[in-house]
């Protein structure tokens, strides 16, 4: 389940809520009990396998391939 991250304006805390891609827009409360929030906007990076295969965890191309000739 995705986890959503937020900031309270009245107090300044950051806290993340776990819920549904469905109800990502919904209002979260604060911890504290604060209604006054906002939804931060959080980088994710998404890895393969690194360190496995012959490029060491170094992307190649995609080719026809697998781009290990350079198409």
């Amino acid at each position: 389940m995705p986890r959503y991250e937020f900031r309270c304006r009245a107090c300044g805390d950051t806290f993340e809520v776990n819920r549904p891609m469905a109800e990502a827009a919904r209002p979260a409360t604060c911890p504290r009990g604060h209604a006054d929030t906002v939804k931060l906007l959080s980088a994710v990076a998404v890895t393969g396998r690194g360190g496995s295969g012959p490029t060491g965890g170094i992307p190649s191309g995609g080719g026809c391939c697998g781009g290990s000739c350079g198409c």
